[in-house]
């Protein structure tokens, strides 16, 4: 009996290679801090709010940024509003009758350089804030004109307000 002796290497390799999505998107959040104080400047309360960026605001900033370099803006504003608010992506300043500095954007952000001061010369109700810019948008008193950017309510329900009490509202706009 012969003895045969066979050698066979075999090898098999495959390679595979699935990346993961690139994900690429932004998100925009706002947030409203309002401090209201007294004549003798002693805190009466404080409201710290998220808001609704409205479709009409986010289309408002997404043609500024991508319209071309001749491109400017009137304002932006910010309103107080007087009584507590529904906020949706459909708003705009026409649908709520009744209801400014800004710092360099950075690192996604573009606050508010320091909080704007709202004198009271009568009583009243407050219940959240709004940002207004664009054609038409002036800083008058239930004026419905421009193109809302975002509004929010107060998470705690309306806030009374008596003649010489103040509001300063800070705003900080973040893109994620």
């Amino acid at each position: 009996m012969d003895d045969i002796l066979r050698a066979e290497d075999t090898i098999t390799a495959s390679l595979g290679f699935n990346p993961p999505p690139i994900e690429d998107g932004v998100k925009i959040d706002g947030w409203f801090t309002a401090v209201c104080h007294d004549k003798d400047g002693n805190e009466l309360w404080r409201e710290e709010f998220p808001n609704t960026v409205v479709t009409v605001g986010v289309n408002a900033m997404l043609d500024a940024a991508l319209a071309g370099a001749a491109y400017t803006v009137t304002g932006p504003f910010m309103g107080l509003i007087s009584a507590t608010p529904t906020t949706a992506n459909a708003d705009t300043m026409a649908s709520h009758a009744g209801w400014t500095a800004w710092s360099a954007a950075s690192a996604r952000a573009k606050p508010l350089s320091a909080g704007l001061v709202f004198t009271f010369t009568g009583s009243g109700t407050v219940g959240g804030a709004f940002i207004v810019y664009g054609s038409g948008a002036v800083s008058t008193l239930d004026n419905t004109s421009g193109t809302l950017f975002s509004a929010g309510a107060f998470t705690g329900g309306n806030q009374a307000v008596v003649s010489t009490n103040t509001i300063t509202v800070s705003y900080t706009v973040t893109a994620t």
